[in-house]
């Protein structure tokens, strides 16, 4: 098996400090790694739909490293702090970027992140087109 990671350049630090890929590909399928709304600076906003629209923007980081799209998740799992306080919002975001057939989804709520102040997290699998 061929794996390959894919690491945008503002999420090196990913990389390096953490030591995870931010996708990995393996297969045709691409693994995210967990995405919360932290900006590239480590700040994380106050705003519910600004942490929800920062974790998708780095899920699309990765997927267009990678040469894919949104249309390319076929499986995602978010994780969330306060599920109920925020989800129609998460739909909301959700909603703009995901298209039919939607992927795989399910939310699960959590005590925390290592992230403090962190409401959601983001993880997702894509997959390349493959000939029929």
């Amino acid at each position: 098996m061929t794996k390959r990671a894919h690491v945008p350049k503002d999420l090196q630090s990913y990389y390096d400090d953490w030591r995870m890929s931010p996708g990995l590909e393996a297969d045709g399928f691409l693994f995210l790694t967990g995405f919360t709304g932290a900006g590239t600076d480590g700040t994380m906003p106050e705003d519910t739909e600004m942490q929800i629209r920062q974790a998708f923007a780095k899920v699309g980081l990765v997927l267009r490293e990678a040469g894919l799209s949104f249309d390319s998740i076929v499986e995602m799992t978010t994780y969330h702090v306060g599920l109920r306080d925020h989800l129609e919002t998460f739909k909301k975001v959700r909603a703009e970027l995901v298209a039919e057939p939607y992927p795989a989804w399910t939310a699960i709520e959590v005590a925390g992140f290592v992230t403090e102040d962190a409401i959601v997290e983001i993880r997702a699998i894509a997959r390349r087109n493959q000939p029929d």
